[in-house]
């Protein structure tokens, strides 16, 4: 059996319906009996469990063949970032009580960095985890291609979009929800032992520019990117309601300058599914919404 947290996001959901196209038995760690139901529904087993409850994720993995972790997204931490080592410690004393056969955490290109930037939270999640006494493989998964999402509307109603990310020829390492999910249903299922590596990127890279001639291709009408000036950032994610912001613009300085990257990008894994194909989805998605 392998449980999962984050099951009912865009990842977790991928992996466990991988396992479950497998036949292997999942059970889906959720907050409350009502996100659960519809994995319920597809023969999962229930554990309730907050992720900041060391007690309640202990028994949530007690059993596990395997257990898949991630960190709830925090986008405005606070500047310690506090929340994210909360549910880091209780995903410690859980997993070192419960001591499943093997554990993969989903962490992050740019996870080594040095400077301070939005993923250094997914970096201390590592550091935190890597004296785990089960095997433990960390899935560091690039830019994923389902943040596109954001862009679908404007790219159908004013055929442009805004990219963070510059400059807008420069390719970037993305990847699929879907191949995430693939991949660490995969390493669920192998056999290790301490601590592992493993850094996933898409079939190639990708630029800005690729993004929006994607999106033109799928909409059938003219997409372009423009930058979003660095002199903006700031005040433009504030009104967005940020405290503190800086953590996010370090994070896009980070791909920008080259600082967040793979550690070992030869050696890092390819996924299949293609940036068109998940621009396709996302836009069909939007339509019927």
């Amino acid at each position: 059996m392998y449980a999962i947290t984050g099951i009912t996001g865009q990842v977790g959901g991928a992996l466990a319906r991988t396992l479950i196209a497998q036949q292997q038995a999942v059970r889906a760690v959720v907050r409350s009996a009502e996100k659960g139901a519809p994995w319920a529904a597809q023969g999962c087993e229930i554990a309730l469990a907050d992720m900041n409850d060391g007690n309640a994720l202990r028994h949530a993995f007690e059993g596990a063949r395997g257990v898949f972790v991630l960190l709830p997204p925090v986008f405005d931490p606070s500047p310690d970032f506090a929340e994210s080592k909360r549910t880091i410690e209780a995903l410690r004393v859980a997993l070192s009580a419960a001591r499943p056969e093997r554990v993969v955490v989903l962490s992050t290109i740019g996870a080594q960095a040095r400077e301070s930037n939005l993923l250094t939270q997914l970096g201390l999640m590592e550091t935190t985890l890597h004296t785990l006494p089960s095997p433990v493989a960390f899935l560091r998964a690039a830019w994923f291609y389902e943040n596109a999402a954001w862009d679908v509307q404007p790219a159908r109603e004013s055929g442009t979009i805004a990219s963070f990310l510059q400059p807008l020829d420069k390719p970037v390492p993305m990847v699929a929800t879907e191949d995430i999910g693939r991949v660490a249903a995969q390493l669920l299922q192998e056999t290790w032992d301490g601590a592992r590596v493993v850094e996933l990127e898409g079939p190639r890279r990708v630029t800005p520019n690729e993004i929006a001639a994607a999106f033109a291709q799928v909409l059938g009408q003219p997409v372009r990117a423009h930058g979003v000036p660095r002199e903006s950032w700031e005040a433009q994610f504030r009104a967005q309601g940020m405290l503190n912001p800086l953590p996010r613009m370090r994070m896009l300085d980070g791909f920008n300058e080259g600082w967040i990257k793979f550690e070992a990008p030869i050696q890092a894994w390819r996924g299949r599914v293609t940036l068109q194909s998940v621009i396709q989805r996302l836009c069909e998605r939007d339509q019927l919404a």
